[in-house]
């Protein structure tokens, strides 16, 4: 899928199609073609990697929004390992974008007297990334009792189905706490299982316009278009998913 969604891929293909047909192609079908490649090009600058970025981000509204009184669960989405944990506090092995959110979690429990805090998560190894989440916020002082988690889950889906079914049941309004880029994906999910989620952006990648070099191609900015179109694609798969669910 990855591939499917990489600009760079595209942009490899359609160069090898145009160079090998281009004499052969009608004059309009170049233009397209042409077209097309302006595009790819556009999409591995920062201009356009943070304009995918900002139709998503855009939607996930503030934490404020969401009224009172606030929710007193709190769930935090991890967000998957970089490698195997050798031990349940191997933290290295989790993203950053995990330890993020985790650290966003524990700052909104902070705030929010007698609040649960929940972990989300199962992954491909024998320790699950919200085992390895749990104890990472014992670590910052968040008391056991007050957290749960689930870790069978692996995608935001099964995050949405396993939380649902857990016993006891948390409660239907709960914070929902992920990555701006990641929320409304994750909000449609949730809704999907009967959940009032509210908004809670552990960070947002959207970066202003800058120098000259926003409008140069970048690794990074491939990176963040192919994040961004992930989402783009999977809210579409999740929105069709509820529609039938």
């Amino acid at each position: 899928m990855n591939a499917l969604l990489s600009p760079l891929g595209a942009g490899l293909l359609l160069a090898l199609v145009l160079l090998l047909s281009w004499r052969r192609l009608p004059r309009g079908l170049r233009w397209i073609g042409a077209l097309l490649a302006i595009v790819l090009v556009v999409s591995v600058t920062p201009l356009g990697a943070n304009a995918l970025v900002r139709l998503i981000e855009t939607r996930v509204p503030p934490a404020e929004s969401c009224g009172t009184p606030s929710p007193d669960t709190i769930v935090v989405l991890s967000a998957g390992f970089q490698r195997e944990p050798s031990t349940d506090d191997d933290f290295a092995a989790l993203r950053a974008e995990s330890i993020q959110r985790a650290l966003s979690g524990v700052q909104l429990w902070r705030r929010t007297p007698g609040a649960t805090l929940v972990f989300a998560g199962g992954g491909p190894f024998a320790i699950s990334e919200s085992a390895l989440l749990q104890r990472f916020a014992e670590q910052l002082g968040v008391p056991a009792q007050v957290m749960r988690r689930e870790d069978r889950s692996q995608t935001t889906w099964e995050n949405a189905l396993q939380l649902r079914d857990l016993k006891p049941p948390l409660a239907p309004r709960i914070w929902l706490v992920s990555s701006a880029l990641h929320l409304p994906r994750a909000q449609i999910a949730f809704q999907a299982q009967g959940f009032a989620a509210c908004a809670y952006a552990s960070a947002r990648v959207y970066i202003p316009p800058g120098g000259i070099g926003y409008y140069v191609p970048q690794s990074s900015a491939l990176i963040k278009t192919e994040a961004a179109l992930h989402e783009l694609v999977g809210e579409l798969q999740y929105r069709w998913r509820a529609a039938g669910h």
